[in-house]
């Protein structure tokens, strides 16, 4: 789910004003892509603590995202219906995040 939010990120942000290239949709693209990758990098690693710790950063990395979605909708970058599919998408990570987190700390 973290790679499609990413994906979809790049799909709603490439719709951006070239003046946002290097300024909005750069930060988006990168705590989407950030949220995916701290998920899989600390997958990979060989301890439950590295795991834990690597997920909280996707959570921050996600929190990151969230705030960029609502500046794009407020400065009428980012449509209603793209917000709101988005930010329930990031809500819905979330949630998956805060369980595994539970879990792996248990």
């Amino acid at each position: 789910m973290a790679m499609d939010l990413a994906v979809d990120v790049y799909a709603v942000s490439r719709n951006f004003p070239k003046s946002e290239t290097f300024g909005l949709a750069s930060q988006m693209q990168r705590s989407a892509v950030s949220v995916a990758a701290n998920i899989a990098e600390g997958f990979g690693r060989e301890s439950n603590g590295s795991f834990s710790q690597f997920l909280k950063v996707a959570q921050g990395s996600l929190k990151e995202l969230e705030t960029h979605i609502l500046i794009g909708s407020r400065v009428n970058l980012i449509d209603d219906t793209s917000t709101a599919r988005l930010l329930a998408a990031a809500d819905n990570i979330g949630k998956m995040l805060g369980s595994l987190i539970r879990k792996v700390t248990a």
